[in-house]
């Protein structure tokens, strides 16, 4: 699976690093970072809440 992220809708607001801190970091400069964009198969279940919590959503999951 590929994590894509809209980072014109995102704000950053750090749900996702909530959900999976192993994929998703907002750093001091206030700015969200992918650590990785194809996490393995056995994060599937994070990358779809972090999705679902997105409240911009601006996380998709491609495959």
């Amino acid at each position: 699976m590929k994590i894509v992220v809209n980072y014109d809708l995102c704000e950053s607001n750090a749900i996702c690093m909530a959900v999976a801190p192993e994929v998703f970091e907002v750093r001091d400069d206030d700015f969200l970072y992918l650590l990785t964009e194809e996490p393995g198969e056995e994060l599937r279940e994070k990358m779809e809440e972090s999705a679902r919590r997105c409240p911009k959503q601006a996380i998709t999951i491609e495959g």
